[in-house]
C-alpha cells in the first residue's frame, strides 16, 4: 500500500513539475517591418501567394483578408537561425499545395553552415530538406533578384536554382530532394560589390539572377524545352537560353550588355520575356537601368525603358506582367530616392507609359494614388507623413495577380503595398495602394521592457525605431504611431526607472544626432535629452531608480553618465563596451559587467569597483536587476547564472542545469513571486528556459515555436500579467506567450 502510495505521489509531483503549455504568437506591430525581396503568386489557384523575406522567413497569403501567414517558424531554431533567410521561392504550377525556397542568411563567415533548399507539399505546414555543398545568401547584396528557383511547368520533378558565390546553375530532377551541378552551364555571375571586401558582406560574387521557364516552347524527353537564366554581369552577356532543356546553353543574341537584369518574367500569349535592369544588383543601389522585351519568336530585343535623360537617375527592379491582358505590365525604380519612387505601367508592351504620378507646378506633385496604412497605422503616421517616399524604396518585388488585373502586390525596406483596383490606372479615378503586410513580422527586436506598474511593453527595433504598448489590449493591435520626436531609424537599448516607471529612456544608432530620449509617460510622447550630443550613439543605457541618472555604455565612447540632463561625461572606472543596469530600486547603485568582472557603483554611476566573483566566468552577457528589490541582481555570463542578495557584493551560481546563457529578465510570477526568464543550454538545448524557484530549476518554454539564434534574442518578462514573457527576435518581431512554472518540490 505505501508502494502505490509512493507511485501515485511521484506522479503526482511529475505532473506538477510540467508547466502549462505555453502558446506562442505574435505581438501585433504590424506592416511588415522589413525587406520582402519576392512575391510569387501560383499562375492557375487563385489566392495563392508566398512572400519571402530576408530574414524573417517566408510567408504565405491569405486572400480573403489579405493577411499573411508564417510557415518557416518550425525550420530556425538556434542551430539553424539562417533558415530564415530566403534567397528564392518556386511554386508548382501543376500543384497549387506545393512550395520550395532556397534557404540561408549569407555566404561569408557570418554564417556558418551551408545552405537548403526546402520543400513543401502542404503549403508550408511541414517541410523537408535538401542540403547544399554551398551557402546561400538570403540577406546578402542583390537578394532582390529572382526568382533564382523555379520549377518546370512540364515537369515537377525537374527544379533549377541559380548559385551565388561562382557555383552556378544546379538541377533537381527529384521534386527538389536532390541537386547537382549543371555542368553544361558554366556562366556564374562574376560581379563583386567590393573585390576589397574579400570575406566580406560586399566580397562575394553575385551568382545567377533568376530562372525562367518557357511554357510555350514545347518539351522533350518531359521537360520544358526553353529555358532563360540571367546572371549578375554587366558585360557582354547577362541572359542565356537553352533551347533543348537543359542540355546546352548560348548567351541569347543581340541583348543589352550594360547592366544587371533583375527579373525576367514571361507574358505566354506574347511570346516576350520581360526584363528589368540596373546598374547595380540591388537593393540599396541604383542610378541608371533600363527595361527591355525581348520577343522570342522573332529572337529581337526592345529598349521600352519608360524615362530617359535626367529623368533617369535610378535603376530598375520590380516588374509585374498582366497574364489575363498581354501588353499590361509594371515596373518599379529600384531606389529613387528622392523625392520617391515611381512606379510606371504600360498597356502597350512598353510602347508608351504612364507614371502614378508626375510633377505639377514644382514643388507640386500630382498623384494618381491614394496611400493609406489601415492596418497598421504607425506606417501612416511615422513614415508616409513625415517622409517624401510615400511609395516606398528598394523596390524588387512587384507581381500582379494572374487571375485578378486589379490585384497587386509590391514591397519596400519598410512594408508591403498593393490593393485590388489596379485597372484604374489610367482612368480618371486614382488607384488605391494601402499597406496589405498584415501578419508579416519581419522586425530585428533590439531590446524589450516590461515595467511593473507602467506600460505593458516597450519594444526597441531596427529600421522602425520602436513601439509602445500601454496594455495588455494593446498587444493585438497595431501601434497608431511609432517612437517620435525624435524618430531615429533604430533604437538600440530602452530602459525605465525602477522606482518612477513612466519615466523612460532610449538610445539610438544614428550618427550625427543626439541619441539619447527620454519619456515622461511611460513610452506615449517624447523629447531629446539635452545632456546627449551628436558624437555618441549606439550600445545600451541604465536609467536610475529615481530618473535623475544615465549610465551609458555607448558604442562610439566607452562608458558615460549624466546626471539631471547635465552634459555626458566618461566613467573610466568601467570598461568600454560593459554590460550595464541600474539597481530598481537604490538609486545610488548601478551595475557593470565586462569579461570576467562584475562592478558596483555606490555613487550613482561616478565611479564603479569590481566586486563579487563569477566563478568561472569569462564573458558577462547580460545583467538583470530584480524590479522590487534592492540589491538583488542578476548576471548570465558564457558559465551559466549568478544571483546575488547583497548588491553584487557576493554570489551564488544557481543550478548548473542551464550553461552558456545569454539575455535574462524577470518577469511577475504567481502568488507575489517573480519568474526568472534566460535563454541558455539546457536540458532541451540552446533554447528559452524559465524558473519559478530562483533558477533552481528550469524549464523548457518554447515548445514547438523557434526564436533564430538566442544569442541575438531579447527576452523580458511582464512586470503586470503573471507568468507573461515576452521574446524578441532577430527578423520575426516579438513573441509572448504566458503560463504557470511550477516550483521545484525541496525532497524531489
Amino acid at each position: 500500500m505505501k508502494f502505490t502510495a509512493s507511485i501515485q505521489l511521484l506522479a503526482a509531483v511529475a505532473a506538477a513539475r510540467v508547466n502549462a503549455a505555453f502558446t506562442w504568437q505574435n505581438v501585433k506591430i504590424g506592416g511588415g517591418g522589413g525587406f520582402v525581396p519576392g512575391i510569387v503568386f501560383h499562375p492557375t489557384a487563385k489566392g495563392v501567394a508566398y512572400a519571402r523575406t530576408d530574414i524573417g522567413g517566408l510567408y504565405r497569403l491569405n486572400a480573403n483578408d489579405d493577411s499573411w501567414t508564417p510557415v518557416t517558424d518550425t525550420i530556425a531554431d538556434h542551430d539553424n537561425w539562417h533558415n530564415w533567410g530566403i534567397d528564392a521561392v518556386a511554386l508548382d504550377p501543376q500543384n497549387p499545395n506545393a512550395v520550395y525556397a532556397a534557404v540561408g542568411m549569407y555566404t561569408n563567415d557570418w554564417d556558418p553552415k551551408p545552405g537548403s533548399i526546402i520543400r513543401s507539399s502542404d503549403k508550408g505546414a511541414t517541410w523537408q530538406v535538401a542540403d547544399l555543398p554551398f551557402k546561400i545568401g538570403g540577406n546578402m547584396p542583390g537578394r532582390g533578384m529572382g526568382e533564382r528557383l523555379a520549377v518546370d511547368p512540364a515537369n515537377p520533378k525537374i527544379l533549377y536554382f541559380g548559385a551565388r558565390s561562382g557555383n552556378g546553375l544546379w538541377k533537381s530532377t527529384d521534386g527538389g530532394a536532390s541537386f547537382s551541378k549543371v555542368s553544361s552551364f558554366g556562366a556564374v555571375g562574376t560581379f563583386i560589390p567590393d573585390p576589397n571586401d574579400v570575406g566580406g558582406y560586399n566580397g562575394d560574387k553575385q551568382g545567377l539572377a533568376f530562372v525562367t521557364f518557357d511554357s510555350t516552347s514545347g518539351t522533350t524527353g518531359g521537360a520544358t524545352k526553353r529555358i532563360f537564366v540571367g546572371t549578375a554581369d554587366n558585360t557582354t552577356a547577362s541572359v542565356y537560353v537553352s533551347e533543348d532543356a537543359g542540355s546546352t546553353w548560348n548567351p541569347v543574341g543581340g541583348q543589352p550588355g550594360t547592366y544587371f537584369p533583375h527579373k525576367g518574367v514571361l507574358q505566354p500569349q506574347e511570346k516576350a520575356l520581360y526584363l528589368t535592369y540596373s546598374d547595380g544588383t540591388g537593393p540599396y543601389d541604383g542610378t541608371k537601368g533600363a527595361v527591355y522585351r525581348y520577343d522570342i519568336a522573332a529572337s529581337t530585343w526592345k529598349d521600352i525603358t519608360p524615362a530617359s535623360g535626367s529623368d533617369l537617375y535610378f535603376g530598375f527592379g520590380g516588374l509585374g506582367v498582366d497574364m489575363l491582358k498581354p501588353g499590361t505590365i509594371v515596373v518599379a525604380t529600384l531606389n529613387s530616392w528622392w523625392p520617391d519612387a515611381q512606379l510606371f505601367r504600360s498597356t502597350d508592351s512598353g510602347a508608351t507609359w504612364s507614371k502614378i504620378w508626375e510633377w505639377g507646378n514644382y514643388p507640386e506633385m500630382n498623384l494618381r494614388y491614394t496611400i493609406g496604412a489601415s492596418k497598421a497605422p504607425w506606417i501612416k503616421k511615422g513614415f508616409i507623413d513625415t517622409d517624401t517616399k510615400d511609395l516606398g524604396w528598394m523596390i524588387e518585388a512587384l507581381a500582379i495577380d494572374p487571375l485578378d488585373s486589379d490585384h497587386w502586390l509590391y514591397a519596400t525596406g519598410l512594408t508591403v503595398y498593393g490593393g485590388h483596383d489596379l485597372t484604374k490606372w489610367g482612368s480618371s479615378s486614382k488607384v488605391t495602394i494601402e499597406s496589405l503586410a498584415d501578419g508579416i513580422e519581419e522586425f530585428a527586436v533590439q531590446d524589450l521592457i516590461s515595467p511593473p506598474g507602467g506600460s505593458e511593453l516597450l519594444a526597441a527595433v531596427g529600421d522602425d525605431n520602436g513601439f509602445t504598448f500601454k496594455d495588455a489590449a494593446s498587444l493585438t493591435t497595431a501601434p497608431s504611431t511609432p517612437w517620435m520626436d525624435p524618430i531615429w531609424s533604430t533604437s538600440l537599448s530602452v530602459d525605465y526607472a525602477g522606482a518612477s516607471v513612466k519615466n523612460i529612456v532610449r538610445v539610438g544608432n544614428t550618427a550625427g544626432s543626439q541619441q539619447v530620449a527620454l519619456s515622461g509617460d511611460g513610452g506615449a510622447s517624447w523629447y531629446v535629452y539635452s545632456g546627449a550630443n551628436t558624437n555618441m550613439n549606439g550600445g545600451t543605457i541604465a536609467y536610475s531608480a529615481n530618473g535623475d541618472t544615465l549610465v551609458w555604455s555607448t558604442g562610439t565612447n566607452g562608458v558615460q553618465r549624466s546626471q539631471y540632463q547635465a552634459s555626458f561625461s566618461s566613467v573610466s572606472s568601467l570598461p568600454s563596451g560593459a554590460a550595464v543596469a541600474s539597481d530598481k530600486r537604490n538609486n545610488t547603485v548601478f551595475y557593470g559587467g565586462s569579461g570576467s568582472n562584475f562592478y558596483v557603483s555606490t555613487d550613482t554611476g561616478s565611479s564603479f569597483s569590481r566586486a563579487g566573483s563569477l566563478g568561472s566566468a569569462t564573458a558577462v552577457r547580460d545583467i538583470a536587476a530584480h524590479p522590487t528589490v534592492a540589491g538583488d541582481v542578476w548576471v548570465s555570463t558564457d558559465a551559466g547564472i549568478f544571483h546575488s542578495t547583497n548588491y553584487g557584493s557576493s554570489f551564488t551560481q544557481v543550478s548548473t542545469a542551464l550553461k552558456n546563457t545569454y539575455q535574462i529578465a524577470l518577469g511577475k510570477g504567481s502568488e507575489n513571486t517573480w519568474n526568472v526568464y534566460a535563454f541558455g543550454t539546457g536540458s532541451a538545448g540552446a533554447r528559452l528556459y524559465g524558473s519559478a524557484d530562483s533558477g533552481a530549476s528550469w524549464t523548457d518554454l518554447q515548445g514547438s515555436q523557434t526564436f533564430g539564434a538566442i544569442d541575438s534574442c531579447r527576452v523580458a518578462g511582464s512586470g503586470n500579467a503573471a507568468g507573461q514573457v515576452y521574446v524578441g527576435t532577430n527578423g520575426r518581431g516579438v513573441f509572448y506567450a504566458s503560463g504557470t512554472l511550477r516550483k521545484r518540490d525541496l525532497w524531489a
